[in-house]
């Protein structure tokens, strides 16, 4: 991952893991990261961060659910 710096209005300091959450569940909505990726932007386990998207109305089992899905089943070897 990449580290990139963003400039916020202070008020957004006290809620900095909010702030990251709601950027990567956009950025997730949007199709710039896989479910895998936006969880990892928040240091969580995909399936915790699946528990976040509900919280901002994004609908977590689409394309890039199906393609971490085909993944897991593949390296797990079903």
């Amino acid at each position: 991952m990449t580290t990139m710096t963003l400039q916020v209005p202070e008020e957004l300091e006290n809620d900095h893991d909010e702030t990251v959450r709601l950027i990567a569940a956009k950025l997730y909505e949007s199709g710039k990261l896989t479910l895998g990726q936006a969880a990892e932007m928040c240091g969580m386990k995909k399936w915790d961060f699946a528990e976040i998207l509900i919280n901002y109305g994004v609908h977590y089992f689409d394309s890039s659910a199906t393609a971490d899905l085909n993944d897991f089943n593949q390296s797990s070897g079903k």
